[in-house]
């Protein structure tokens, strides 16, 4: 029987630096979608609130903090990154493992916002785009969640499939910032 080797989405192509900026692959733990079930919103938010100290999140934002997280992730939808789901939360929404669906990132420093601008057509200045909030958009042709975790730090999720395909928009992008504050 052959012998599998788990690897993680961005194995061998991170960690990058460029300038001031960062990129490293982040171990998401345990991702499960979360869509409350009609008319369950509210004992969901407050389910998710016992269980996991975080309430359900306002359509563009996060609740939680490092390690743990929930994230919208579209109309009455969001995706709880970091701990194993609370059984109890099956009860009243439809629930999936998405564990191994995502390649993760955090890109990092002064000039991150620089770099997603060149990628985005999403505003995510820290005027209007602060800590916990959160967007799905495109980066180039993928589509991605991009979540404002610092001050200069954005979580940005892909699918596992475009992992490289993420690395190297972002790398190429850092590369470019660099360049430009280079005298």
């Amino acid at each position: 029987m052959a012998e599998l080797i788990a690897k993680s989405p961005c194995e061998g192509l991170l960690p990058v630096r460029a300038g001031d900026v960062t990129l490293i692959e982040l171990d998401a733990g345990a991702m499960t979608s979360i869509a409350p079930f009609k008319g369950q919103e509210k004992a969901v938010s407050d389910a998710l609130k016992s269980a996991h100290g975080m309430a359900f999140p306002a359509a563009n934002r996060a609740t939680g903090k490092e390690g743990a997280r929930a994230i919208w992730f579209g109309q009455g939808q969001a995706i709880l990154v970091g701990p194993e789901a609370d059984a109890s939360l099956g009860a009243m929404a439809a629930m999936t493992d998405q564990s191994d669906a995502w390649a993760v990132v955090r890109l990092e420093g002064e000039g991150a916002e620089d770099v997603l601008a060149r990628l985005v057509p999403v505003d995510l200045r820290s005027s209007v785009f602060k800590r916990g909030h959160t967007a799905r958009s495109m980066l180039q042709h993928m589509m991605v969640s991009i979540t404002r975790v610092g001050d200069n730090a954005f979580q940005i999720m892909a699918f596992r499939s475009m992992a490289r395909t993420l690395v190297h928009e972002l790398e190429i992008a850092m590369k470019g910032v660099a360049a430009r504050g280079a005298d």
